[in-house]
């Protein structure tokens, strides 16, 4: 499987939240890719149970470099 670029993965796409846990709120976007966005980064914000995945960049380009940094396929 081809790797992904990061504006494939959310241009034109929606992401929704699924779940708190570990003191991270997690969404899912549209392709099915999932990423936390840690609690403590949240402060101040809002964030609902649907964005658009571009609002969401910086915790999905986060969360590719860590799994890419583990040797695992985002």
């Amino acid at each position: 499987m081809a790797k992904r670029s990061i504006k494939e993965m959310i241009k034109g796409k929606q992401a929704r939240f699924v779940r708190y846990t570990d003191e991270s709120l997690w969404y899912c976007t549209d392709d099915g890719f999932e990423f936390p966005i840690p609690i403590e980064e949240a402060k101040g914000g809002v964030f609902k149970a649907e964005h658009k995945a571009i609002r969401l960049m910086r915790w999905i380009r986060q969360h590719v470099n860590l799994l890419e940094s583990e040797g695992v396929e985002a």
